[in-house]
């Protein structure tokens, strides 16, 4: 099967964390023997070779000036919340270039067996133009970013719609955000849940990054560490974990936070710290390649995951999976795709989101008792071994073609 992908996000470059899991997806679809071709807006800061892992890429211009090249790859969005007036304004430019681009990829490089089209919103909507003009099924992954669009601004619900329609399969990463597209129109024969998975071998339990960590850090090798790891928007609940940091080092006076990312919401957040006054005890890397990503997990005695609803929520937030194959024990709000995932009491504690005290009670608790702790991140590595990994992930995309292909073919001969 030949599959043209659509996408408004993909790693810059080798070991860039834009979007990991469109490249996982498109990388595991070759794996089982098909042939994928991605396009994505081009973007500065983007050195990829034509092929890589298999994946055929093109990158299409849009922006009519540099300042509006901020299509995709986390900036359209201040905050992930807050549409930026440069994203309107090339908005027009942008959808033009992506349906010429798919209409071109389909005329350059046909056949294609099926189209997929990544985020309903934008992507859905050129998408669907073309595949109905091409005649070819069209398959659309939400992610998270688009529902929470689609909800927010009544302006892009009927697009939402349209697209919904038009597809022949939906994905979703979450239950959580499979109801949310139902609301919004999605067809629920059409729709199912396809949880991300996860590279076990570059996230797994490394008993040498505990120190390697605490060294470049400054930290005693016996100082417990809880990391956290995203980019630093309101959607990632950074703030609420910093308000709970302050409870905790009542308890844990040796113990240190790490915040890894890189957002808009940077500088806010080192203020927040010190007007807590645990900025000694909270230390922000800044963006890291996945390598050291990996890195700070393996070495966290915690992971915390303090997400937040009605901010932009994550379907399925990568990192949880990278942490869970890194054997950490977590703490994690109980809300988009995390229930689905990870039990309560087995691979770690569940807390409401935006409480900082629960969030606080449950970090304790598990620095506490570091042998439960220990159990729960062994457990947690068992679930993504046998049910989330990418491969799995790949399997699961690869019977919605088949199926969406079929569901394509019977339609015609109707």
């Amino acid at each position: 099967m030949r599959i043209l992908m659509l996408t408004t996000s993909y790693p810059k470059y080798v070991g860039e964390t834009t979007a990991p899991f469109i490249e996982e997806i498109a990388a595991g679809i070759v794996a089982r023997g098909h042939e994928v071709h991605v396009l994505a807006p081009a973007h500065p800061d983007v050195h990829r070779q034509r092929i890589e892992r298999g994946v055929h890429l093109h990158f299409f211009a849009y922006a009519p000036h540099p300042a509006l090249n901020v299509w995709g790859y986390a900036q359209s969005l201040f905050g992930d919340t807050i549409v930026r007036w440069q994203t309107l304004a090339v908005t027009p430019f942008a959808l033009w270039a992506s349906a010429r681009a798919v209409a071109h990829a389909l005329h350059m490089h046909a056949p294609f067996d099926l189209l997929h089209a990544h985020w309903v919103l934008p992507n859905g909507v050129p998408a669907a133009v073309v595949a109905h003009r091409h005649g070819i099924p069209l398959v659309i992954s939400l992610h998270g970013s688009d529902i929470y669009m689609a909800e927010r601004y009544w302006q892009t619900t009927p697009p939402a719609g349209v697209a919904f329609r038009a597809a022949a399969a939906i994905t979703a990463c979450s239950s959580d955000l499979l109801q949310r597209a139902v609301r919004l129109g999605a067809p629920p024969a059409h729709i199912r849940v396809i949880p991300y998975g996860v590279d076990v071998q570059a996230f797994q339990p490394n008993p040498a990054a505990a120190a390697q960590v605490r060294a470049e850090l400054g930290l005693h090798t016996e100082t417990q560490l809880v990391v956290g790891l995203g980019r630093l928007v309101y959607k990632k609940g950074f703030g609420v974990l910093l308000d709970a940091w302050a409870t905790v080092v009542q308890q844990h006076p040796h113990a240190h936070l790490v915040l890894v990312g890189y957002g808009d919401l940077q500088a806010a957040l080192v203020q927040q710290a010190r007007q807590l006054g645990i900025h000694e005890r909270v230390h922000f890397t800044g963006q890291l390649e996945r390598e050291r990503a990996a890195l700070y997990l393996a070495a966290a005695d915690l992971f915390a995951l303090p997400i937040v609803r009605d901010q932009g929520t994550d379907g399925l937030p990568n990192v949880l999976l990278e942490a869970m194959s890194a054997a950490r024990p977590i703490v994690a709000s109980q809300v988009a795709g995390v229930p689905d995932v990870l039990v309560d009491g087995q691979h770690g504690l569940l807390v409401p989101d935006r409480d900082p005290s629960a969030l606080a009670a449950a970090i304790g608790r598990i620095l506490a008792e570091p042998e439960r702790a220990t159990q729960m991140g062994l457990a947690a590595r068992q679930r993504v071994l046998h049910e989330l990994t990418w491969a799995h992930t790949a399997a699961r995309f690869e019977q919605v073609y088949n199926d969406a292909c079929l569901t394509a073919s019977l339609n015609q001969t109707i």
